[in-house]
């Protein structure tokens, strides 16, 4: 009886159907578990870059040199993103325009706003990258794992149509096999919503930290038109 319900031996057991509903949930599990790494080393990293350049910026860092500093590390092929992406698109802006000359300052400040945004886009799109696919394990996985089991229960109550006595021994392998399903499904949900969850807050929080230095950084750069 113990090997009968063995793990191993219920999943190999178990009829095509159920085995192809654990197949696709141990996929959506592993798949998960990856993206699950990957976006708590990213959220760390960008929160750890926020700190170190906020730090700098407040600094009372030369604006330009900040700058020259962002050009030397993309010519080595070194990426910047997070609060850096949107100082460098509305640096880059402010000098463009009011180089010009001609331009009013309230239109440099207009243009400068408005490459933030679209750098603060960008970045909002790193932010919730996976997220939506965590979101669709966390509340997908539990039903799928639930037509396992009710196709396994059905398997089972139908194999007793064939027998003289339905005892436990009988229905017991079938039911097994269906109760894995379940198992399944919920192993690959509840690690997908709780990381789900944690890493929405921590995408909220550090989009709207974006936003601030956004706002901070073009009065900044509205202080300095107005003060030449």
């Amino acid at each position: 009886m113990t090997e009968q319900l063995s793990l191993w031996a219920l999943v190999v057991g178990a009829t095509l159907p159920v085995q192809m509903v654990m197949l696709i949930l141990f996929g959506a599990s592993v798949v998960s578990w990856v993206m699950i790494v990957q976006r708590g080393l990213f959220i760390r990293q960008t929160r750890n870059d926020l700190s170190a350049f906020e730090d700098t910026f407040w600094s009372g860092v030369d604006l330009n040199e900040l700058f020259r500093e962002g050009n030397a590390r993309i010519k080595k092929d070194n990426a910047i993103d997070g609060v850096e992406s949107l100082f460098r698109a509305g640096f880059r802006e402010f000098n463009r325009l009011s180089q010009s000359g001609s331009t009013e300052p309230e239109v440099v400040i207009e243009g400068v706003e408005r490459a933030m945004r679209v750098a603060l886009s960008r970045e909002e799109e790193k932010l919730n990258t996976h997220l939506p696919f965590l979101a669709s394990v966390a509340s997908v996985s539990p039903y799928i794992g639930l037509f396992g089991t009710v196709w396994g229960i059905m398997h089972s109550f139908r194999g007793l149509a064939n027998v003289q006595q339905a005892t436990l021994a009988t229905v017991a392998p079938g039911i097994s096999e269906a109760l894995i399903a379940t198992a399944m499904g919920l192993f690959a949900a509840i690690p997908a919503v709780l990381a789900y969850n944690r890493y929405s807050a921590n995408a909220d929080v550090l989009y709207n930290s974006y936003e601030t230095f956004a706002d901070e950084f073009s009065s900044i750069l509205h202080r300095r038109l107005h003060s030449n």
